[in-house]
């Protein structure tokens, strides 16, 4: 393992990325009706996930805001979540997209979990 220096280095932070640019380029092919609904409230959540984990990294000397902002970057990976579902139910996306993207998100939701459970380690 590489030595972190910032946010980007984390390998969640590069995995909720490269999920938050997938949901980008799949609701690019939604309709036209959802552009102010399901396109902005997916996209706004998935890339919600690397914000708040790029505010918990900066917070890492107050362990509370650390644990505070990682939690919401979990939370936005759940809303995230709930959106595949909506995507699929309209038929927007297909169901191993949104199988693919679910497992994609529990994995980001356990390494967040992980990081809370041992905040003490990423403490400045």
């Amino acid at each position: 393992m590489s030595k972190i220096i910032n946010h980007q280095d984390l390998e969640v932070y590069q995995l909720a990325f490269a999920n938050a640019m997938e949901i980008f380029n799949l609701s690019n092919n939604f309709p036209r009706s959802e552009l102010y609904s399901l396109t902005d409230q997916i996209r706004r959540s998935s890339r919600s996930v690397c914000a708040n984990l790029a505010e918990a990294f900066r917070k890492r000397r107050y362990r509370k805001a650390f644990i505070a902002k990682l939690s919401d970057a979990e939370s936005e990976a759940a809303e995230t979540q709930v959106w595949l579902d909506f995507a699929f139910n309209c038929n927007y996306i297909d169901e191993n997209t949104k199988d693919y993207l679910h497992l994609q998100y529990n994995f980001i939701i356990g390494k967040l979990v992980n990081m809370i459970n041992n905040s003490d380690k990423w403490s400045l």
